[in-house]
């Protein structure tokens, strides 16, 4: 018998998407608003251009581990991306076939960080000693499906999720959500006249609610101007931590892209044009300003 790995992978983003819509409420705002506003028949209309992942650079995790899931179901490793501010490493990856989203990996790279919070990280993950993705049938959807909720190390305490906090937000977040979807993100190239413009989505987008990352500028553009990024501020969620205290903490957020035809298809209409004619990729400086979607000085604004 042959195995069919379209399938699998979609049952594994199923996996993915599920849960992480459920607990971000943006999305099934923006759904229902696109709905009323004719702009789309069904949610199934919408073309989600990417989805992204964050992860700590530390022995068995991180990127070299995290990835085997998507190069195993066909996807491809394409460019790396720097941040230094950030302390960040990334990688894209290319879907299988254009159907499917694209994937972006980010890295923290902990030994760039103070021996302090360095420490405060592997008191925690240093309890995996051995990469769990090799232990996993990656063909099996419900196991693949289940690692991205799977508890890889101890829940930390609140002192701890703020000591890291105050050098990164970024260490933070993935120290308390671990690998759960950050974000996925609305093609908005591919919806309907006039919605297909970054700029009128975003109005759409305010007008019913939503609060836009503005950091940098609503709308972040790479240098060739060809690909449009802009980000709801993730919500906050009520975090538990081991000691049993809570605090509000910022959860996952929605993106939404606008890619532009490549210059040599600029003067095609619309509809003839396909995934391989408009500008694939990533920026670094607009993925830079993207991450701050879940960070203080952002949420503090929804």
């Amino acid at each position: 018998m042959i195995f069919n790995k379209d399938v699998a992978l979609d049952g594994i983003l199923d996996a993915l998407f599920t849960p992480y819509k459920k607990s971000v409420p943006d999305v099934n705002h923006i759904v229902t608003a696109m709905l009323n506003q004719g702009i789309i028949n069904k949610e199934e209309d919408i073309l989600n251009d990417h989805i992204a992942f964050r992860t700590l650079g530390v022995p068995n995790l991180g990127i070299a581990s995290f990835e085997k899931i998507f190069l195993h179901h066909g996807y491809k490793k394409m460019e790396p991306y720097f941040f230094e501010q950030k302390k960040l490493d990334a990688f894209w990856y290319a879907p299988p076939s254009p159907e499917y989203p694209r994937i972006f990996i980010s890295e923290l790279r902990v030994k760039d960080l103070s021996k302090e919070t360095q420490a405060i990280i592997h008191n925690y993950t240093d309890a995996v000693t051995k990469d769990p993705i090799d232990s996993i049938d990656l063909d099996d959807v419900k196991a693949v499906g289940d690692f991205f909720y799977k508890p890889l190390w101890e829940l930390p305490t609140l002192e701890d999720y703020n000591a890291l906090a105050k050098e990164s937000e970024y260490a933070a977040w993935v120290i308390y959500n671990r690998y759960y979807l950050n974000h996925y993100t609305i093609s908005v190239h591919a919806l309907p006249t006039p919605y297909n413009n970054l700029n009128t989505f975003n109005t759409f987008l305010e007008k019913n609610g939503i609060v836009l990352n503005d950091s940098g500028s609503k709308i972040k553009i790479s240098a060739d101007g060809l690909l449009k990024q802009s980000s709801s501020v993730a919500k906050m969620i009520l975090a538990t931590f081991a000691d049993g205290t809570t605090k509000e903490i910022s959860g996952s957020y929605v993106e939404f892209a606008e890619r532009l035809p490549l210059p040599q298809f600029a003067h095609l209409p619309a509809e003839e044009l396909t995934t391989a004619m408009r500008r694939e990729g990533f920026e670094a400086a607009n993925a830079d300003k993207i991450f701050e979607s879940t960070y203080s000085e952002q949420t503090s604004k929804s």
